[in-house]
């Protein structure tokens, strides 16, 4: 069973990196995949009710995922349409690809340690449309936000899935991991902003900006308001989880209720030819639905190898065949590239308790640190980088030869850094 659930998976792997050689959708593939992994599970299984009870404890997490990935992509779909992020764009002024690259950056990297990586990113991707005309350059940029936001992420306890798992399970505080972590993610932040920078020249064109009737109708306080709105309501929600004990899928759910209302409000006077154009409805039509659909895909088939205990097996493995505190942790973080980087975290706090590891330890830091940038090196080893897959219509291997490599260096510079301070600095 362990091996045909191997082949399954890489096979499965393998077609979504060839998406646009053998012209099949990788939404299909993604599915298919998980739907073979987990009927090869339960086949082969003696527990059928075992699998299923499974089965619906990965769902019940795995559609929070998705209500909340549902719910971040339309609100900013509303905020666009009501013509919001025009507030930013036409304040950033700057067309040097240069110096636009490392302002994108250093926002998205701020951002996300605020927000989280992944609505971060889709908040991000949507203004580069607004600022890069050309789609060769805007994907150098939005592989750089990928590469961002998952460094971002990992400095604060909400700013990525892994770090918050770690902080609600005891292994790390708040303090400590701003402290020590800030240094060695923003280093892996700008070692590819460095690299890129050297090729990098030119200037960008901005997309031209037509308006149409409809939108013209759109008062600028109605502009102004859907766009503070929907970025309050993005930033509250690790305020909402903080103080509701609720998963995060509940603020954003909650805040869509109350942007819904906002914009009922605004336009409920207006003809019903004009006030579709900005409601939720046509919003919810506008988003990309078949990204939501692969990224299900992609969490449910990882979520079969981790039930069948190959991931738990994988790093029992790694524990036993390797000594090294460094090279483990950095091995979790390069297999986090492949394998989602929330059933690494949660086999490695089954299998190493604090006694082991008390609070704030080294371990536990330099975990939170690799996890969270190492989904990087590949688009499809973090949220951040399946929603700018899906948003951008990047191509795997483009993602590959272009960004990966930049990633890798970016991920060991940090990681180096994070050593060094701990030898050097005590921290």
């Amino acid at each position: 069973m362990i091996s045909l659930l191997i082949i399954i998976f890489v096979s499965g792997y393998i077609l979504i990196a060839f998406e646009y050689a053998i012209k099949i959708n990788k939404s299909s593939i993604a599915l298919l995949t998980g739907v073979l992994c987990w009927s090869v599970y339960s086949f082969f299984s003696p527990e059928k009710s075992l699998v299923n009870q499974q089965l619906s404890e990965h769902l019940g997490s795995l559609s929070g995922i998705l209500f909340f990935l549902l719910g971040a992509m339309t609100i900013v779909e509303l905020i666009d349409s009501h013509d919001g992020f025009e507030i930013i764009t036409s304040r950033i002024t700057q067309t040097d690809k240069r110096k636009l690259l490392w302002i994108v950056g250093f926002i998205t990297f701020f951002l996300s340690a605020v927000l989280d990586n992944l609505t971060t990113t889709i908040v991000v991707v949507s203004l580069l449309r607004k600022l890069i005309n050309n789609q060769k350059d805007r994907l150098f940029f939005t592989g750089i936000v990928v590469v961002a936001a998952n460094a971002g992420g990992a400095w604060t306890p909400i700013g990525d899935v892994t770090t918050t798992m770690l902080w609600l399970g005891g292994q790390i505080t708040t303090a400590h991991i701003m402290l020590k972590l800030f240094l060695p993610s923003m280093t892996c932040l700008i070692v590819p902003l460095l690299v890129l920078s050297i090729h990098f020249k030119g200037t960008i064109i901005r997309p031209n900006r037509v308006k149409s009737n409809t939108n013209k109708i759109l008062l600028a306080k109605h502009q102004s308001c859907v766009f503070f709105t929907g970025i309050l309501i993005l930033m509250l929600v690790p305020v909402f989880k903080t103080v509701t004990h609720l998963p995060p899928y509940m603020g954003i759910l909650a805040g869509l209720g109350i942007l819904w209302i906002v914009t009922e409000i605004i336009h409920g006077k207006k003809e019903e030819s004009v006030r579709s154009t900005f409601s939720v409805v046509q919003a919810l039509r506008k988003i990309d639905t078949a990204s939501i659909l692969f990224f299900f895909g992609i969490l449910i088939s990882i979520a079969a190898l981790q039930s069948s205990g190959i991931l738990t097996e994988l790093a029992g493995w790694l524990s036993k065949s390797i000594a090294n505190v460094n090279i483990i942790v950095l091995s979790l973080g390069i297999l986090s590239a492949v394998v989602d980087n929330v059933p690494l975290v949660a086999a490695a706090q089954g299998m190493y308790s604090l006694s082991q590891f008390p609070q704030d330890s080294y371990f536990w830091e330099f975990l939170a640190y690799c996890v969270g940038t190492g989904g990087s090196m590949l688009i499809i080893g973090s949220a951040a980088g399946v929603a700018a897959m899906g948003m951008e219509k990047i191509d795997f291997f483009w993602y590959l030869k272009k960004i990966s490599l930049l990633a890798i260096l970016g991920y060991f510079a940090g990681a180096l850094v994070y050593i060094l301070q701990h030898l050097f600095l005590g921290l």
